[in-house]
């Protein structure tokens, strides 16, 4: 009996340490961002202290505080005062960069609840899972505040797939289709990605819309729909798995794009056809094809791993040998891309967390939310999307420039 009530004290002592301590996260969360705030305030009145009416008074000044306003966070929910600032001049209006007007959560939570849709949490169990995950405070994020949040960005992502695309120019692009846990209309339906690389080297989400991955009129669907919106350039190249429609429907719609098939997607699939004994041995033979500094080097790695294998696992040798073409196609670019066009990882491993190619639930999920729902966490990570190594390169790709082994040709 003593040992239980021990136990019993000692569980409470540790649920009452956890509660004071995420109290003293809570607290330091918000003392700090009430500090940045009040920061952000005065340097703005600081910086306005010259401008003054017919009277000599100023025309920016602090004017008390707006109401008490509770911001959900991932540590819960904080209470903040945002300071209220008088600006007299015409045309002028303080607005905080730090807690935009109307802001009641972290931009981070924005991409929690997409990720959840996709895992195939219902909406109405969306406050039972937030609740878990963020604690009580989240109780704001009920059923009905996520459903009026769907609808606002099931408006947004309806005018982002039409923006205009005019004068946009992208060097290299990456296509892939994802199944995620939420089950579309059509079971073999998939949600088809494009993102690509501009001429500063920023990447960028292009197009999203569902489709089938080894169909060729779905990509031909998204291509055509680009072009309409302005993408008139073709892309120096396009990175993706061999299994894609895609490639069909850019030699009819860009042409002149070069094709580059995924290493990661290529390694998986010719792993699969071999026993797990073997795998190791031939996962590193591959790495050495596509990490060699030239592509002579590539060719007689990758004619080793065919002396090696193609008698005994001829299945594996044909799977690679199959997209031999376009396995090599990145060499003729700069090498200090080299990372970013080997693979389609820029996609993957957006979705990485919440992609699901066997098992999803039975619930068929509603089309333009999953649409919405996917474009809301690509937008979500789109803001830290690495920018491409050596992005000057990118003009003398867009010039037509030669690269081969990744350096610049001596004849152009």
């Amino acid at each position: 009996m003593g040992n239980v009530t021990q136990e019993s004290v000692t569980d409470q002592l540790m649920e009452e340490g956890r509660r004071g301590l995420e109290e003293i996260l809570r607290e330091g969360a918000r003392r700090l961002l009430q500090q940045a705030i009040e920061t952000e305030v005065a340097t703005y009145i600081e910086e306005r202290t010259g401008y003054r009416d017919d009277r000599g008074h100023r025309e920016v000044v602090r004017n008390g505080t707006l109401p008490e306003r509770s911001l959900v966070t991932g540590v819960g929910q904080i209470r903040i005062k945002q300071p209220r600032v008088h600006d007299r001049r015409r045309g002028h209006r303080f607005s905080s960069s730090i807690l935009p007007p109307y802001m009641r959560r972290v931009p981070s939570i924005d991409a929690l609840i997409p990720a959840l849709y996709l895992k195939g949490v219902s909406t109405g169990d969306f406050s039972e899972a937030l609740e878990s995950i963020l604690g009580k405070e989240a109780s704001g994020l009920s059923a009905t505040n996520v459903v009026r949040l769907k609808e606002i960005w099931k408006k947004e992502y309806k005018e982002w797939s039409e923006r205009d695309l005019t004068g946009k120019e992208y060097v290299y692009i990456w296509a892939d289709g994802i199944y995620f846990n939420v089950r579309l209309d059509d079971e073999r339906s998939c949600i088809l990605v494009v993102m690509g690389a501009t001429a500063s080297g920023k990447k960028e989400l292009i197009a999203i819309l569902d489709g089938y991955r080894e169909s060729k009129l779905s990509w031909q669907e998204i291509l055509r729909d680009m072009k309409r919106r302005g993408l008139e350039k073709a892309p120096a190249l396009a990175v993706g798995d061999g299994n894609l429609g895609l490639w069909a429907a850019l030699r009819e719609e860009y042409p002149g794009t070069e094709e580059q098939r995924c290493w990661v997607h290529k390694t998986a699939n010719v792993l699969d056809k071999v026993p797990k004994s073997v795998q190791g041995k031939m996962k590193k033979m591959i790495h050495e094809m596509y990490l060699s500094p030239t592509k002579a080097l590539a060719l007689e790695a990758y004619d080793e791993f065919m002396h090696l294998y193609r008698d005994k696992f001829p299945k594996a040798c044909a799977c690679l040998e199959r997209d031999k073409d376009v396995l090599f196609t990145f060499y003729d670019f700069p090498a200090a891309h080299w990372v970013h066009i080997r693979s389609t990882n820029p996609i993957e491993s957006t979705f990485a967390t919440v992609r699901h190619r066997t098992k999803r639930t039975k619930g068929c999920g509603s089309r333009i939310a999953t649409l919405t729902m996917v474009f809301k966490l690509a937008r979500e990570a789109e803001k830290h999307w690495r920018r491409l190594n050596q992005y000057q390169l990118v003009l003398k790709v867009i010039a037509g420039e030669k690269f081969i082994d990744g350096e610049l040709s001596k004849a152009a």
